[in-house]
């Protein structure tokens, strides 16, 4: 750093002026051509003869460069050494270096003669080279965790004056503390060019925080803006403090899967060989840090362990669970049951956990399973069994027939909306679905079957008294049942009653308050003239119908009682 009143920068030439000195001080560039000023720029007195520059040997003794006649254009050199060929004059005297280089950094004076005085002015030129950009060398192939390592050397090379050279941690500067960071540094100077070169070497502790460290060198310099290395990132070595087993496989591990067991370790560089402990038997693997269980069945599940080759204490366990689900159901398939039997119904399992059991019955959940001590028709329908675990389900079933001979529940009969039929309604119950036949023809208006019961409705025009039977019939035999059924026009021309049911039980009370003696022999009477009329009913049914005897028979009882 020059302390001076003021500078002049002229081309490639930076002049200084130092307070009290006699001597300005120029600084050239190397490799440039150096223009050395002749009081500064003014050099040309009124009867001017001649200039002359003249400077310091390396011995101390002056010698002569050239001389100027101010009536001639040319300078005459008179320099016998090296400066022969590398010097010149400007028009405003200043004396002109070509390839300056740090030989030329000496005293140079330039003398003005004139017809009324003679005046010497002396320039002491300095050559600065700007170094070339750091470079870090030698670097280490890694750092020892807490332990001081040699990271690099860091290089500038070629300048005048030498650069300063510093080491920067994330572009922070590092400080020499003499323990964990010591940084050591050293200026050589090229014999031939006499340039400098800065070495900078750094020895660093580091720690597992540095491994994505970036470490820099920056060089300063008086003649520019400061250059900085490229950024080097160091591997940092630790031994292994922590070891970890993995299993790599997807969850929950199934009988037959394939499970693959990965240990590692927080050591850099991570070891590479590994020793596994395969339920109790020790297994080495060399290069790799996996082994590979292949179609694992439930013997398999147990604790597994790995540790380095060095060291066995230094470990890790994992617990494997192969989950495994059995189930039998008993029965399964087609089942067949006779109405008011027994089944017994069986699910055994046997699983790794908990099984969850599921029932549903023809596509719908079911709470619990159904008690089949004394089967009903409504107990028939598709059984499905869902039990699982966690990755697992299976799915059993039986399909459940119950059958039973036909059975008539109820026989009903009443009068259509537009009181111009009979409609008779046959309730039945039975497995297969019961065939209904009736006595009369009619029209079959609509049959239904659910859960073993069936629905059987028959609409009829009865002309007259009748007894209707509606027989019911599978292959497990057949039921019958006989209704009463008045005619139509018989009850128009009596006065309405609200139904026949209601009417005939009217009669039957009757009939009982008179006494059973007059109603045996009022029956006997009624018996006797039936026979003799010999009765026949027709319908009205599209078509005309007759009765059987039977029926007619059936009819005339019928109607006996009801009079008494």
């Amino acid at each position: 750093v020059f302390s001076s009143v003021s500078c002049h920068l002229k081309q490639d030439v930076l002049v200084l002026y130092f307070p009290g000195s006699c001597v300005d001080t120029v600084i050239g560039l190397y490799g440039e051509t150096i223009e050395v000023p002749c009081n500064n720029g003014i050099n040309k007195p009124d009867g001017l003869i001649f200039t002359k520059w003249k400077y310091v040997k390396d011995d101390g003794s002056p010698g002569d460069l050239l001389v100027k006649q101010a009536q001639k254009d040319d300078a005459t050199v008179s320099a016998t050494d090296g400066y022969k060929s590398r010097v010149s004059i400007a028009a405003n005297s200043s004396l002109l270096i070509t390839q300056g280089s740090l030989v030329d950094q000496r005293v140079f004076t330039c003398m003005v003669v004139s017809l009324t005085n003679l005046e010497e002015h002396s320039v002491e030129l300095k050559v600065y080279k700007k170094p070339s950009a750091p470079v870090i060398k030698n670097k280490a192939k890694g750092l020892e965790n807490s332990k001081l390592t040699q990271l690099g050397e860091c290089v500038a090379e070629s300048a005048n004056p030498a650069a300063n050279l510093i080491w920067m941690k994330n572009n922070q500067p590092l400080v020499d503390d003499g323990k964990t960071i010591i940084i050591t540094s050293a200026i050589t100077k090229d014999p031939v060019t006499g340039l400098s070169s800065t070495s900078s070497r750094l020895q660093y502790t580091a720690s597992k925080e540095d491994v994505e460290s970036q470490f820099t060198c920056t060089a300063k310099h008086v003649m520019g803006s400061d250059q900085v290395s490229a950024p080097e990132t160091f591997p940092i070595h630790y031994p292994t403090e922590k070891v970890s087993l993995q299993v790599v496989s997807q969850s929950p591990i199934r009988e037959g899967d394939d499970v693959t067991l990965k240990c590692q370790a927080d050591g850099n560089p991570p070891p590479t060989s590994f020793n596994f402990n395969i339920k109790g038997k020790k297994v080495t693997v060399m290069d790799k840090d996996v082994y590979t269980l292949t179609g694992v069945t439930r013997a398999d599940t147990g604790v597994y362990k790995c540790s380095l080759l060095d060291n066995d204490v230094m470990e890790s366990t994992q617990m494997v669970t192969v989950s495994f689900l059995d189930v039998s159901l008993t029965p399964t398939g087609k089942v067949l049951k006779k109405l008011g039997e027994k089944l017994e119904v069986l699910l055994e399992k046997n699983a790794s956990t908990e099984a969850k059991v599921t029932w549903k019955k023809d596509n719908h959940k079911l709470d619990k399973l159904p008690d089949f001590s004394n089967l009903t028709y409504s107990d028939a329908g598709l059984y499905v069994c869902d039990v699982s675990i966690e990755g697992i389900k299976h799915s059993l079933s039986f399909e459940l027939t119950v059958e039973g001979g036909p059975k008539i529940m109820r026989l009903t009969k009443h009068r259509s909306n537009d009181g111009k039929h009979k409609i008779l309604t046959c309730e039945a119950e039975g497995s297969p679905k019961p065939d209904v036949q009736w006595s009369v023809n009619g029209t079959n208006d609509e049959t239904t079957y659910v859960n073993g019961k069936a629905t059987y409705k028959l609409t009829v025009v009865p002309s007259k008294n009748l007894t209707v039977s509606c027989q019911v019939t599978n292959k497990l035999g057949h039921d019958m049942r006989d209704i009463s059924v008045f005619s139509l026009f018989e009850e128009h021309k009596s006065k309405p009653e609200k139904n026949e049911d209601g009417a005939e039980q009217a009669k039957v009370i009757v009939g009982v308050v008179v006494g059973l003696s007059l109603a045996a022999a009022l029956v006997g009477l009624i018996y006797w003239i039936c026979i003799k009329k010999t009765r026949q009913g027709s319908w009205k049914t599209g078509e005309k119908e007759t009765g059987t005897s039977e029926e007619s028979k059936k009819l005339e009882e019928n109607n006996h009682k009801a009079d008494v």
